[in-house]
């Protein structure tokens, strides 16, 4: 099989302030912008990357989530714990200082894992978990 990563989702609340942080922070290419009765889906990659996206979606705009699952999905967006994102940098350091300049939400500061890799973590508008990876 031939398979590559087109597009994830990841869930905002608020689209502007997903777009600024996507955009305006993390330097992202914005691919398209879509609004459907009130809701908007903005798809967002990183520049020289055509091909691969995330989608920032809407998270309860399926017709078949319940009101209650709704409910969770709030309060695990909320709390951090409903979507992560891995990206990679050669400089971790350098992006952890640009970040943290935004007034991004730091999780983590850049720390050496025993798994071989230097990271980072922060949050983005809605409560995600970015974290950023430099291999050593």
């Amino acid at each position: 099989m031939d398979l590559t990563i087109h597009a994830s989702f990841l869930p905002h609340d608020d689209p502007d302030a997903a777009l600024a942080f996507y955009r305006d922070v993390l330097g992202f290419e914005v691919r398209d912008d879509v609004g459907f009765n009130g809701l908007r889906w903005i798809t967002v990659g990183p520049a020289g990357q055509p091909g691969t996206s995330i989608v920032l979606h809407p998270p309860a705009a399926d017709p078949g989530v319940t009101e209650q699952e709704r409910r969770t999905i709030a309060e695990m967006m909320a709390k951090g714990t409903y979507a992560v994102l891995l990206l990679a940098t050669a400089d971790v350091d350098g992006t952890f200082d640009r970040l943290q300049a935004s007034d991004a939400e730091v999780v983590q500061e850049p720390t050496d894992q025993p798994y071989g890799v230097r990271d980072c973590a922060f949050r983005d508008p809605a409560g995600n978990l970015i974290r950023i990876q430099q291999r050593r």
